[in-house]
């Protein structure tokens, strides 16, 4: 994932300056910029892409591995909401889950008084 605004070293080879000149002698079109709106869409994709995997490592987490899922669902959650996701509620919910993931943990851990956790008798 990277977050620059550079052009990559093949689409700036790729693209012909603003004084090129074609085979025929007459010089080319200039190069357009790209537009605000296409630069806007790729960090917000990214973060719609974090708020989902917020809430689904807080679903999961609630089964198995919680110790381990419940931290990476809040600091996903957190990143999404930072980078102002389309989806709020989703990354709102992964955050809550995520917080429950640990509160289920804590619960069970001190009814066994271990941190590996199970539910018979």
């Amino acid at each position: 994932m990277t977050l620059t605004a550079f052009p990559r070293r093949s689409e700036a080879a790729a693209r012909p300056s603003v004084g090129d000149t074609s085979a025929s002698g007459a010089p080319s079109s200039p190069v357009v910029p790209p537009s605000p709106a296409a630069s806007v869409e790729r960090p917000t994709r990214d973060a719609d892409g974090l708020a989902v995997a917020s809430f689904v490592l807080g679903l999961v987490g609630l089964l198995v591995m919680n110790l381990l899922l419940g931290p990476a669902a809040i600091v996903t959650a957190i990143v999404a909401l930072a980078r102002s996701t389309t989806r709020r509620g989703r990354a709102l919910l992964g955050l809550a889950l995520g917080v429950a993931d640990l509160a289920i943990l804590a619960f069970l851990v001190t009814g066994n008084g271990v941190v590996a956790w199970d539910f018979g008798g």
